[in-house]
């Protein structure tokens, strides 16, 4: 969408990505080892390998890779001042922030059904939108659109991850929504995000004088509506890995096809 506007920088973008994978590994550090503390990751949990819980890696040594990971992502964000100006540094402590928080801290997001919000916000809206302005300017009505497009389909993959580990989150009294309101509501929030997600193409390429392009998307309907009943169907810890794989993949396929379709309609 940067480029469509006539702003993209390869430089902004990159450091814009850099921060972003390093935000995210260090939070995946931060679960790895608030959930350990915490008492949610146990002998019981079926998900991928924690490494703490298995024993491969310290706590101790969990919590400077943290740290560490997060001062680095700091440090590469201030990077972008240059671009954006210095209230980019309350974007870039913000994420760390939540980041943290989402398992650590004294009100710990995910404990408290806060996390899909938080995602649907820092993965979408503030990944797109802050992106995007470092390049071209304050974001118009179409990159919301489509932030927000990308923030419901990431939100889905913690739907799926919420759904499998409801039974173990509920003995650590991990309050996520899946724990709160059941597995039915997960599986209604999960196919409501995915027709949102679709729905604001149509509006997103209106706004942009009819860049038909970003309908382009709209062909993996098929393939998130089969996501949609395979949660419905699910019956082991197993199918349910699968589908948070797939489920990441349709994500990255939106992003893919919504830039093919500017592409395009831009040529």
């Amino acid at each position: 969408m940067a480029w469509q506007a006539g702003g993209f920088s390869a430089a902004a973008a990159s450091i814009c990505l850099g921060f972003a994978l390093l935000v995210q590994i260090g939070t995946n550090f931060a679960n790895d080892y608030y959930d350990f503390v915490k008492g949610a990751d146990t002998a019981a949990r079926v998900g991928p390998t924690r490494a703490v819980a298995a024993g491969l890696v310290k706590p101790a040594a969990m919590r400077r890779a943290m740290w560490l990971t997060f001062g680095a992502a700091f440090l590469l964000g201030l990077g972008l001042i240059a671009w954006g100006g210095p209230w980019l540094i309350v974007i870039g402590l913000a994420s760390i922030a939540c980041g943290y928080a989402y398992t650590g801290g004294p009100y710990p997001l995910g404990y408290h059904g806060w996390g899909d919000v938080f995602v649907f916000l820092f993965f979408g809206l503030v990944a797109v939108g802050t992106t995007y302005f470092v390049q071209a300017g304050w974001p118009g009505p179409a990159v919301w659109l489509l932030g927000a497009g990308t923030g419901l389909l990431a939100a889905n993959i913690l739907v799926v991850n919420n759904y499998r580990d409801a039974d173990t989150d509920a003995a650590a009294g991990k309050r996520t929504l899946v724990v709160r309101f059941g597995r039915g509501f997960a599986r209604t929030q999960f196919a409501a995000s995915w027709l949102l997600a679709f729905g604001v193409l149509p509006v997103a390429a209106w706004s942009l004088g009819s860049a038909w392009g970003l309908l382009l998307p709209g062909v993996l309907a098929p393939l998130a509506w089969s996501h949609g009943r395979r949660l419905a169907q699910s019956k082991t810890p197993g199918e349910l890995i699968e589908l948070l794989g797939d489920t990441g993949r349709l994500l990255a396929l939106y992003a893919l096809l919504a830039a093919t379709g500017l592409w395009l309609t831009s040529r």
